[in-house]
């Protein structure tokens, strides 16, 4: 005769199971999650070759997934299809004024300067509200290597964004992760070739997980 299972026995076997199951599935988001956790503790802990010109944001912001964008032509555009890459970011109103256009172009400027590098990087225009872009600012934002330009409410813009005490979101340039989360945030007035090099650093940290394109 064979003795049979007790159901005391048989319950302390699915436990255990069921531990070993979630042991596995964190293994596998820690394994997942290494690179990234190590590029962030180089570039924000180490500071290789000193430190960051703009200033880090910590810790960082998520990208809000009820951000309310639309393209330029009024078509809803979901929050999430932003990440996948770096994003050097303006908030600029629809005039766009001359300091706007210095920004616009240093932006331009910056992702040329990656050189082959520059295809981990989109360039992202915010646009807090609903007046038409000057057809000549349309023109030049189209060239190229166009910007994404999309509309998003202030509000919730400024909900997720913050300038420097005393200035606009509009004298800033701002950089997104891959992930989606807000990192730093340039000084009023850049510099463009210190700008470069936190991006070089940057890039260089995450060069084990970041792969060029969305």
């Amino acid at each position: 005769m064979h003795s049979q299972p007790q159901p005391g026995a048989m319950a302390g076997a699915a436990n255990a199971q069921q531990r070993a199951g979630r042991l596995r599935m964190l293994l596998v988001v820690a394994v997942c999650a290494a690179p990234v956790l190590a590029s962030y503790f180089t570039f924000y802990v180490l500071q290789p070759r000193g430190k960051a010109y703009g200033e880090l944001i910590t810790p960082t912001v998520d990208l809000p997934p009820s951000l309310s964008l639309q393209d330029l032509r009024g078509q809803p555009v979901p929050a999430e299809s932003l990440k996948g890459q770096w994003l050097l970011t303006l908030v600029q109103d629809a005039h766009c004024d001359s300091a706007c256009e210095r920004l616009l172009f240093m932006q331009r400027q910056l992702r040329e300067m990656m050189g082959k590098e520059r295809d981990k990087i989109d360039k992202l225009w915010l646009v807090p509200d609903d007046q038409p872009l000057r057809p000549e600012v349309l023109a030049a934002v189209s060239a190229g290597v166009p910007v994404t330009v999309l509309r998003a409410p202030r509000a919730q813009i400024q909900a997720w964004l913050k300038p420097a005490e005393g200035h606009g979101l509009n004298e800033h340039l701002f950089l997104i992760d891959p992930m989606g989360r807000w990192m730093m945030r340039s000084p009023v007035q850049p510099d463009p070739s210190k700008v470069k090099k936190d991006l070089d650093r940057l890039i260089k940290a995450n060069a084990g997980w970041d792969k060029p394109g969305r």
